[in-house]
């Protein structure tokens, strides 16, 4: 049997014995808009509880567009020149594209050409979030659970700031998109720490798909609705990257309509968990590092059995990666267990304990096998993962242990497909 894998830039393809129990679960395939520039555009004209967006910007407004980063593969070649032209009656000095980078590393200027297209770049005015500059940050306000809300400058400077971005289930905020593009995208380091601090993390509600009573997303959107007026412009996509609706207009409520449909595309029931899942991370660009590739990981534990296996296909060309604290808190850690009881009792919050939280509680549930061509069996090993260097190899290897008999699903797009349990099928 021949299974595709999204993997890096040019995919992978795994050869698995054929009489294998395997169920291959891939999103409902929605074509993409025959013409999502004009898609955008009527959008932008008939926005979701909104006025349009050429007439609430006014002739002498500022305003700020929030753009993902490099981790996301937000068609930006679609969306900014369709946004940009419903913005023609203001001069480009008055625009500034702000980088969502929350923890992330600032991005290079090739990858923002990549990004955001090097005519955007060298035209318009770029700033991007350190969430580590507290200089360039200002308190907003306190959240109902007590989390001080520091945001950039930039972004609370502008009459009108519109998020950019594109809907998927997200492992702990319920969906991406909407929101993140504040918080975490533009906030001081401090306010992420919070709004991702263990409790947060462990809340039952902090899932893939769900965002009321999610206190991770609720809290996002309560610093979205304390700076002042915000516009929405988000889309779905399908696994070519293809652009299938368009949400735009209040921050709230188009978000919940793109949510709305995303659920209903990328979230697949299943009868019972699984002996062993197999993968991905999406592929390019999410499955640049391992940090990111704990998403992969996180779709595959929804539906595997405890004491169940993990085999994982990611590229992490951009290492562990060595920028945060995502690696020391993995290298330094004796078990998942006792990195799970360093984070949860910790007195100062770190960055990245998020990741390694989620990372850990997966290997306490299961044993994960990673397929990687840019990380060494040691940083693997040392990731408390298990090296994989041939799908195949490793697939029998845990036949002999789970029997011929084990249950076996793929996911071939990673977490652009989240599955889980339900009785009702």
């Amino acid at each position: 049997m021949k299974i595709r894998l999204d993997y890096g830039k040019s995919d992978l393809e795994i050869h698995l014995p054929d009489n294998l129990n395997i169920d291959v679960l891939e999103s409902r395939y929605i074509q993409g808009l025959p013409e999502p520039s004009i898609a955008i555009e009527e959008a932008l004209r008939n926005p979701v509880a909104s006025g349009p967006l050429r007439e609430i910007v006014g002739a002498s407004d500022r305003v700020c567009i929030v753009v993902n980063d490099i981790t996301r593969a937000t068609p930006y070649d679609i969306i900014l020149p369709s946004l940009l032209g419903q913005l023609n009656h203001i001069d480009e000095k008055q625009i500034t594209l702000l980088a969502a980078c929350g923890t992330h590393r600032e991005n290079t200027y090739d990858e923002l050409c990549s990004t955001l297209g090097r005519n955007v770049v060298d035209k318009y005015r770029i700033v991007q979030n350190n969430a580590n500059d507290r200089d360039s940050h200002a308190f907003v306000g306190k959240t109902n659970s007590g989390n001080d809300v520091w945001l950039h400058k930039e972004y609370l400077d502008c009459d009108l700031r519109i998020l950019t971005g594109f809907i998927e289930p997200h492992f702990f905020a319920g969906f991406s998109g909407g929101g993140k593009a504040c918080l975490p995208g533009m906030a001081l380091l401090d306010t992420i720490l919070k709004n991702h601090c263990p409790q947060n993390i462990d809340h039952p509600k902090a899932s893939w798909g769900i965002t009321q009573g999610n206190p991770v997303w609720e809290e996002i959107q309560e610093a979205v609705e304390m700076c002042g007026p915000s516009f929405l412009v988000n889309v779905s996509m399908n696994r070519d990257k293809k652009i299938t609706g368009v949400f735009a207009g209040d921050t709230r409520q188009a978000h919940e309509r793109g949510c709305a449909f995303v659920r209903e595309n990328a979230m697949l029931p299943v009868r019972a968990p699984y002996d062993i899942v197999i993968t991905s991370n999406s592929g390019y660009p999410l499955d640049l590092n391992l940090y990111q590739s704990v998403k992969g990981m996180s779709a595959g534990v929804q539906i595997v059995k405890d004491k169940g296996a993990i085999i994982i296909a990611a590229d992490c060309w951009d290492g562990i990666p060595d920028h945060g604290e995502f690696k020391r808190l993995l290298f330094e850690a004796d078990s998942p267990s006792s990195l799970l009881k360093h984070i949860r009792t910790q007195s100062v919050l770190l960055q990245d304990t998020w990741q390694a939280q989620i990372l850990a509680r997966i290997c306490e549930k299961s044993d994960v096998y990673l397929f990687s061509s840019s990380l060494s069996d040691d940083e693997i090993t040392k990731s408390m993962l298990n090296p994989c260097r041939d799908i195949r190899g490793t697939v029998e290897s845990l036949i002999a242990s789970y029997g011929t008999d084990a249950s076996f699903c793929v996911l071939p797009e990673g977490p652009l497909t989240i599955p889980y349990i339900s009785s009702a099928i």
